[in-house]
């Protein structure tokens, strides 16, 4: 990337993600900026994998914007619920969403049943919206769910995300050191290694 400040759309509206977005965007001279402060409405998201949905969002807000856009596409996956929530994480426990009841249900779904999770996180980056070549990649981050909250930080699933390398519930985490060992941190960590060598 050039030196000079780049302006790019986040195509999404969570304030969590647009907050460690804009944290991890701006050392590298990226002017972050939320698709909502655009005016431009969120994108559908019918498809069944994060990539298809991340590349829906990021083509979106970039015909929207006129702009270079970013989106992701993220959940929680769990293996003996066959994958599940995965890409209906924000909702899992229907409409309107609900952090609380999206957990909830996700505890019970599990009693008695093996609690190992993860994260994942796919990146999609078009320089224009019919971008031929997107930029993409993908994080995953290991733990297992736990019964009880713990931690006040983060947003979604984190209270209830435990990290036996860690001690520690996601939503324990300093934000610095989330965002560095994160599904969307190890994503953009591979998408900032992509952008090296593509640059926008």
């Amino acid at each position: 990337m050039s030196s000079a400040t780049r302006r790019l759309v986040i195509a999404s509206n969570n304030p969590g993600k647009l907050r460690e977005f804009a944290a991890l965007l701006t050392p590298l001279g990226i002017d972050a900026v939320a698709q909502s402060e655009l005016r431009i409405g969120e994108a559908d998201e019918p498809h069944a994998t994060f990539i298809e949905n991340a590349l829906a969002k990021a083509r979106h807000a970039s015909a929207a914007a006129g702009l270079p856009a970013l989106a992701d596409d993220s959940g929680i996956c769990v293996p003996a619920l066959g994958g599940a929530p995965g890409v209906y994480s924000a909702r899992y426990a229907g409409e309107p969403k609900s952090d609380q009841r999206n957990n909830e249900k996700l505890v019970g779904a599990l009693r008695d049943l093996p609690r190992a999770a993860f994260y994942y996180c796919a990146l999609v980056l078009v320089r224009s919206a019919d971008d031929p070549r997107p930029i993409v990649a993908d994080g995953a981050w290991h733990g297992e769910i736990v019964d009880t909250p713990r931690g006040d930080g983060g947003f979604g699933y984190d209270p209830y995300f435990w990290l036996p390398s860690h001690q520690r519930t996601a939503a324990e985490l300093p934000a610095e050191e989330k965002n560095r060992i994160s599904h969307r941190g190890l994503a953009l960590a591979a998408l900032i290694q992509r952008l090296r060598d593509e640059p926008l």
